[in-house]
């Protein structure tokens, strides 16, 4: 039956995400491992999987708008499925959009009644999902959430609550370990903790459920039922909650024995071992630090918020004296300032993330000397009635190799490459939001003089922020040049829809080895980023072999 997806949390700072991108329609066929969308973040944009099969039938959110974390940004079915009880029961609560009442999916098969024995006949699949939907009413369910972009499942490291604890929808729940990192999670639910699914130092896949927080007594089976998981986990959280059953159950969640390792014994401090950890690496004294969890117990917000007073500062330092080096007390504290994303940088972080994880970069380096090329540029300001610069000779010689490469000058268009006929060079330009990058159009038809006053006109309009959406659209192939900046060599991220882009660095004195005489030369570093479905290695090779021809022998752009 038909699935919710929801607004993962992909970091650790993360409230709510944009919709960068749907790679799905409604409609649409989507298997588990597919990405459905992109999701723009306080961090990254990253790829959305849905881990469901079937049809895509609801979108929740429109590309470019954002939803809260574990808010319903899609659910996926069969095709025609009724899904309009899962939207009802998905946000019955008043922070529905923080994750409220998680529309648990209905099941693929008949599954029993929560009250009833195990040898009666398997209910209906409308009676458990009506059963379901009842019991979502009244709670929420926790899932394992997708910390970090290369995540598939996370190790619960520490349950900070057990069944049957009071739960605030800020709680950290749990510790866990992905990939990456131990993150915390919270549920972003206010109630009771009604069931754990997975014991400390076990795994969950992402989107499983971990959790069951709502009112006591809601019918925790009917929803586990739904989840298609069976009885055997329905009987878990029966086990789990005291009275549930007349008998001694030995099989409680390790979440109940969660006391056990935070407890206050021996004198030891109650903290997490994230909070332990943070504080380590902050030279933090873990035992001064105010804790606001359960039990007095320190959490990661409480020593991100600690600010050492200055009497342990100067009570500790001559105790390390003793020992040898003195202590390190930091002057001042940390800090940090939030800077809204403007919409010129949600495009760069959106356009390049799609270059670099969808075109299969490679880098081609080739040095040019360019003694012949300073002294050309020498002569023709001398008489060119604007100032012509090293970067307006690559543009001109980019331009005319491309004319002899016109593979080099082509788009990749998904189904087919596009060759262009007409040569648009665009030129990176660093401004304040970030970067942009003006077009110099038929650029290999234009003399050096045309190409330096044109791109002197469309860098001014740039960093005023006056540029037309013509003037920094239609581009070919790119340059971005950091030459100026002292920077030796570097690799850039190919500027979509080009199939290359050229990284410049600056011209460095060099001394090399020419028939077993030293001499100095004047060496610029070239690297060109190429998309492997377009360009292959030989062609961007030829394609750098005739640039250096044309910036080693300048004349040669004249013929």
């Amino acid at each position: 039956m038909a699935e919710v997806i929801r607004m993962p949390l992909l970091s650790d700072t993360m409230t709510e995400g944009v919709i960068a991108e749907w790679h799905k329609k409604v409609g649409d066929t989507v298997k588990s491992d597919d990405v459905i969308a992109e999701v723009e973040t306080d961090k990254a944009t990253m790829e959305v999987m849905g881990y469901v099969e079937g049809t895509l039938l609801y979108i929740g959110v429109e590309k470019g708008k954002a939803a809260k974390v574990n808010e319903i940004i899609a659910i996926v079915g069969k095709p025609g499925e009724d899904y309009k009880a899962l939207l009802e029961g998905g946000a019955p609560a008043p922070a529905a959009s923080n994750g409220k009442a998680d529309a648990t999916p209905a099941p693929k098969a008949e599954a029993p009644k929560a009250d009833a024995p195990a040898q009666q006949p398997a209910a209906a699949n409308g009676d458990v999902a009506a059963a379901a939907a009842a019991a979502l009413k009244d709670a929420t369910v926790i899932r394992m959430p997708l910390l970090s972009d290369t995540m598939t499942e996370g190790k619960i490291v520490a349950w900070n609550k057990k069944v049957g604890d009071t739960v605030k929808s800020d709680d950290v729940l749990a510790e866990v370990e992905t990939d990456k990192a131990t993150m915390e999670v919270i549920g972003y639910a206010d109630g009771t903790l009604l069931y754990i699914g997975v014991k400390e130092g076990d795994a969950a896949k992402v989107n499983g459920i971990i959790a069951i927080v709502g009112k006591k007594g809601t019918n925790v089976d009917a929803i586990l039922a739904a989840e298609g998981t069976g009885g055997a986990p329905a009987a878990t959280a029966a086990e789990s909650q005291p009275a549930a059953t007349g008998g001694s159950a030995p099989a409680t969640p390790a979440a109940q024995e969660a006391p056990a390792a935070t407890a206050n014994k021996d004198g030891r401090v109650k903290a997490s071992p994230l909070a332990k950890k943070l504080a380590e690496e902050k030279g933090i004294d873990i035992s001064q630090v105010p804790g606001s969890g359960d039990g007095g117990r320190i959490v990661k917000k409480d020593v991100d918020g600690f600010v050492p007073s200055a009497k342990p500062a100067a009570t500790t330092a001559p105790a390390a004296a003793k020992g040898g080096a003195p202590a390190f007390v930091p002057a001042g504290q940390e800090g940090y300032t939030d800077t809204p994303l403007s919409q010129m940088r949600k495009v760069i972080a959106r356009r390049l993330s799609e270059s670099k994880f969808t075109a299969p970069h490679f880098y081609l380096k080739i040095d040019v000397i360019m003694d012949k090329a300073m002294e050309a540029r020498k002569t023709i300001n001398e008489i060119s009635p604007v100032k012509v610069s090293f970067n307006d000779m690559v543009i001109k010689a980019s331009a005319m190799a491309l004319r002899q490469h016109p593979f080099v000058n082509s788009s990749w268009m998904g189904d087919f490459i596009r060759q262009n006929h007409h040569i648009h060079i665009g030129s990176a330009v660093a401004i304040d939001e970030g970067l942009i990058v003006p077009v110099i159009r038929f650029a290999d038809q234009k003399s050096l003089s045309q190409i330096a006053g044109e791109a002197k006109d469309l860098y001014d309009k740039a960093k005023n922020k006056k540029l037309q959406p013509q003037e920094f659209s239609g581009n070919t192939f790119s340059i971005s040049n950091l030459g100026m900046l002292g920077i030796d060599e570097f690799t850039a991220i190919i500027n979509p829809p080009d199939s290359a882009i050229l990284a410049v660095g600056n011209i460095k004195e060099t001394v090399v080895s020419e028939k077993g005489q030293f001499k100095v030369v004047n060496i610029m570093k070239l690297t060109m980023s190429c998309d492997h479905r377009i360009v292959d290695g030989a062609v961007g090779a030829r394609f750098l072999a005739t640039l250096k021809g044309f910036l080693e022998n300048p004349v040669t752009m004249l013929v």
